[in-house]
């Protein structure tokens, strides 16, 4: 969730039983905008990898049956996570998939995680079931962020606003994996 400035600012953290977060978050005013939906996202570079050192995204995502474009600036993170994020509606995923490719970006990772969204009308709560583990992120505004963290019982020491990327090459560290990309067939997960 971007706001009108163009800043998007959230927290992820580790979800240990994603039928208890449900829960908490009916009984915190919270509605499922969109049921749990499969996203695959392919984050794009240039052959030198400028994106990724100055700390860039430029991301393709197909979400269910839409398509998006986003980019993202270089994160600022403290307690949340705040970034400038521009990100529009693509028509044709693969089109826009040679159009990067002929401006000479091509794709440099991948994820997919398995999304659904909630909200209460002021704030966003995902949760992603991943191949790497089960996490949620809460965007808004920081003292809504830590209002909602509260409710939901997540201290502000289990906040993290490491990237996808970030958390899957620490995951990778951990357990010796080979992937190369957050797949659930090359991490040899299965699908939630």
């Amino acid at each position: 969730m971007t706001t009108h400035d163009g800043n998007e600012v959230e927290i992820k953290f580790l979800v240990h039983d994603v039928e208890a977060l449900v829960r908490s978050l009916q009984i915190s005013g919270f509605h499922e905008r969109t049921p749990s939906t499969f996203e695959a996202n392919t984050l794009y570079d240039s052959a030198s990898g400028d994106l990724r050192r100055a700390g860039e995204v430029l991301r393709l995502r197909l979400y269910g049956d839409c398509w998006t474009l986003t980019y993202k600036s270089r994160g600022n993170a403290s307690r949340h996570k705040t970034r400038i994020e521009h990100e529009t509606s693509i028509a044709n995923g693969e089109q826009m998939h040679a159009i990067l490719m002929a401006l000479g970006y091509s794709p440099s990772f991948r994820y997919e995680k398995y999304r659904a969204e909630w909200s209460d009308g002021v704030s966003e709560v995902v949760i992603d079931r991943t191949p790497i583990g089960n996490l949620a992120e809460i965007e808004g505004d920081p003292p809504n962020i830590d209002r909602i963290a509260h409710a939901l019982g997540v201290n502000e020491g289990d906040y993290i606003t490491d990237s996808y990327v970030g958390l899957f090459f620490r995951w990778k560290e951990r357990t010796g994996s080979s992937a190369l990309n957050m797949t659930f067939e090359e991490c040899r997960a299965s699908n939630p």
